[in-house]
C-alpha cells in the first residue's frame, strides 16, 4: 500500500485542515494510507520519510528548520513526490530558498483579495494529468507568483484582471498549476484553493488536484523500476 504523509499548519486562513481532510480522503480512496501531521518535526524523521511515496504540503507561510527542509529535498529527490496546493505549498516558509527551488514557485501578490472571477486555461497535451479537462471558471484568489522557468506548465490564467500597479506591463499568462522534477523525485503544484470549497465549487479543480497527487506517487516506483539512483545528485549536494 502506498504511504502519503500530508502537513497541515501555518495560517488558519487557507483552512489546512479541511483541505487536508480532503485530500487524505481522495488519496485513501485511490489506495494510500494517509497520515496527517500538524508539527513539522515528523519531517526530522528521515528514515521515515524515504519509506513514503508522497507528501502534500498545507503549510501556509511559518518557517522551517533546515534541517527538515534537507531532509524534504534528500527524499524528494530519491523519489518521493511533493505535491500541494495555493499558499499551502507555494507560499510556505518564505525565507527557505531551498523549498522555493523544489517547489518551483513562491506567491508574491493576489490583486484584488478573494472574489476574483478569472478562467483557468488548460494547456492541452502539455500532461496526462489534464486529459480530458477543459477551461473552467473560478471565483478566488488569483495568484500572482514568481516561477522557475523549468516548470512544465499544465494550465494558465491571464493578468491583469484587476487595476493594480502590475497593469503598466503586459499581459501575461500565469502559470496555475505544474510540474517539475527535484532528482527523481515529481512535484506537482497547483495555485488553486484559498478555500477548501474552491474544490466543490469548481470540480475541475479537484480533479486537477486529485491526478497530480496520483502522478507525483508514482514517481518513487518509476525510479525503482527503472534503476535510478540519487549518486548523480549527492555529490552537488555536499556543495550545500
Amino acid at each position: 500500500m502506498k504511504k502519503a504523509l500530508i502537513l497541515q499548519g501555518g495560517w488558519d486562513g487557507h483552512e489546512p485542515q479541511l483541505t487536508s481532510k480532503r485530500f487524505a480522503g481522495l488519496l485513501e480512496e485511490s489506495g494510500f494510507s494517509t497520515q496527517i501531521s500538524d508539527t513539522l518535526d515528523v519531517l526530522k524523521d528521515l528514515e521515515m520519510l524515504m519509506g513514503l511515496d508522497l507528501i502534500v504540503a498545507c503549510w501556509t507561510m511559518g518557517s522551517i528548520p533546515r534541517e527538515c527542509s534537507q531532509n524534504v529535498a534528500k527524499a524528494v529527490g530519491a523519489g518521493v513526490g511533493l505535491a500541494g496546493c495555493h499558499g499551502g505549498m507555494c507560499d510556505s516558509f518564505r525565507e527557505d530558498t531551498e523549498w522555493q527551488f523544489i517547489t518551483g514557485g513562491q506567491w508574491v501578490s493576489h490583486p484584488g483579495g478573494d472574489g476574483i472571477e478569472y478562467t483557468v486555461n488548460i494547456c492541452h497535451g502539455s500532461s496526462p494529468i489534464v486529459e480530458g479537462l477543459e477551461d473552467f471558471p473560478v471565483k478566488s484568489e488569483h495568484y500572482y507568483l514568481h516561477i522557475d522557468p523549468a516548470i512544465e506548465v499544465l494550465a494558465t490564467t491571464r493578468f491583469p484582471s484587476v487595476s493594480y500597479y502590475h497593469i503598466s506591463n503586459k499581459p501575461v499568462d500565469m502559470p496555475v498549476a505544474w510540474t517539475k522534477y527535484w532528482g527523481n523525485g515529481r512535484v506537482f503544484y497547483t495555485s488553486l484553493g484559498h478555500h477548501d470549497d474552491v474544490f466543490d465549487k469548481s470540480p475541475s479543480a479537484q480533479e486537477l488536484m486529485r491526478r497530480g497527487m496520483l502522478w507525483a506517487a508514482a514517481g518513487k516506483q518509476y525510479a525503482i523500476d527503472h534503476n535510478l539512483t540519487t549518486e548523480r545528485f549527492e555529490n552537488k549536494a555536499k556543495m550545500y
